[in-house]
């Protein structure tokens, strides 16, 4: 936040507060993990931590570049590219969880420096066509933001499941 900008009051610092405490709980499932951790599967699932720290971050800044830009920031949303997308789970040979963290710090900068600045919470873009979207659907930054909020509550639970099968810590409890 720069010296003139102002935090957020009233509904815009609950939704950052609220932001912010799930990310946390995402960013304290990896804490003191080596990078060969991070890559672990412990479950059925094809979910890692790392990889959960990577969706996490493209999802959080695709849905900010669609507030700023509008539908086409997502690209096309059809069952191909989704399944294109699988890479986003995965941590590739080179990537470390401490640069997924650092990318992962500046995505959440720039989603707090959005959510104080933004004229108006009710600016709207339509939603991509896609399986899952009603056709016509209209989503506000308000809306976006909740869905960021939604996924990153979400994930931190996977994380959660995933680290104590991984060494039997906890992020909460």
């Amino acid at each position: 936040m720069s010296c003139t900008q102002q935090a957020p009051i009233g509904e815009r610092a609950d939704l950052q507060e609220t932001l912010t405490q799930h990310r946390h709980f995402l960013r304290y499932t990896v804490r003191d993990l080596t990078d060969e951790q991070a890559t672990r599967r412990t479950t059925v699932s094809e979910l890692c931590l790392g990889g959960l720290i990577k969706h996490v971050t493209a999802m959080e800044r695709e849905w900010i570049n669609f507030i700023l830009d509008g539908p086409s920031a997502l690209g096309p949303w059809d069952e191909t590219s989704i399944s294109d997308r699988s890479g986003e789970f995965s941590v590739l040979e080179g990537e470390t969880l401490a640069a997924l963290l650092d990318e992962y710090d500046k995505v959440a900068r720039r989603t707090d420096e959005l959510v104080a600045t933004l004229p108006d919470l009710d600016i709207s873009h339509p939603l991509p066509e896609s399986p899952w979207f009603k056709p016509g659907t209209r989503w506000s930054a308000r809306r976006a933001l909740l869905h960021v909020i939604a996924e990153t509550a979400q994930h931190a639970g996977h994380a959660d499941i995933i680290r104590e099968s991984l060494d039997g810590a906890k992020s909460m409890g």
